[in-house]
């Protein structure tokens, strides 16, 4: 081999080493490992913030602004909406597995599956199938990821957050399987807004996490 094959040869292998080794995109989304413990109480947004920040940091991937994906109910308007809060995109889970570009291909096409909405730590979420079924991720949000308008009857945010008795939250499939919906974000509502109620329907307190910046 002459030494020009050879100088392009070497370059060739040691731009793959390079690739190899290049460190995975920082992450930006993920499921909650545990919920806050008081079934759809989680201190409003900010409360939930909090939580996803808390357990962000844990996992080491502190130095981001964390959001909740929820979204808020008001007398009178439309309450916040969760894809509102949650930047622009990019997003990647915590095994460098990309979720979506942009707003547009989170509530169109997303990729979010079992095997990719896994928690901070790139662990896996019980899904259909397990026991239990911990699918349900309270969410509060329409399919397009906006807020309930003040005509639509009913509480589907556990009275913004801050109800671990009665009410109600719409949550989505993080596995897209059950119910004959495969919405990872509007699936059904839930029984009510105790850990007991949202454990009946197949849920555990858990949300959606997205870093914002």
């Amino acid at each position: 081999m002459n030494k020009f094959l050879a100088v392009l040869t070497c370059s060739a292998a040691c731009a793959l080493a390079s690739a190899s080794y290049a460190e995975d995109p920082p992450m930006g989304f993920f499921v909650t490992s545990v919920g806050l413990g008081d079934g759809g109480n989680l201190g409003g947004l900010e409360g939930a913030d909090a939580h996803c920040a808390s357990l962000a940091e844990a996992a080491g991937a502190a130095g981001r602004t964390w959001r909740a994906y929820l979204s808020t109910q008001e007398e009178g308007k439309r309450g916040i909406s969760a894809r509102s809060r949650i930047g622009t995109g990019p997003w990647y889970n915590a095994n460098g597995e990309l979720i979506a570009v942009d707003l547009d291909q989170l509530h169109i096409m997303p990729n979010i599956y079992a095997r990719t909405a896994v928690d901070e730590n790139g662990n896996r979420i019980k899904g259909r199938g397990d026991d239990p079924n911990e699918h349900d991720i309270l969410t509060g949000t329409q399919e397009d990821g906006t807020a309930y308008f003040p005509w639509q009857e009913g509480d589907k945010t556990c009275s913004n957050w801050t109800s671990n008795g009665e009410g109600s939250a719409t949550v989505g499939h993080h596995d897209r399987h059950g119910g004959g919906n495969t919405s990872w974000n509007a699936a059904h509502n839930s029984r009510g807004c105790s850990a007991d109620d949202l454990r009946g329907t197949g849920g555990n307190g858990y949300f959606y996490c997205f870093a914002a910046d």
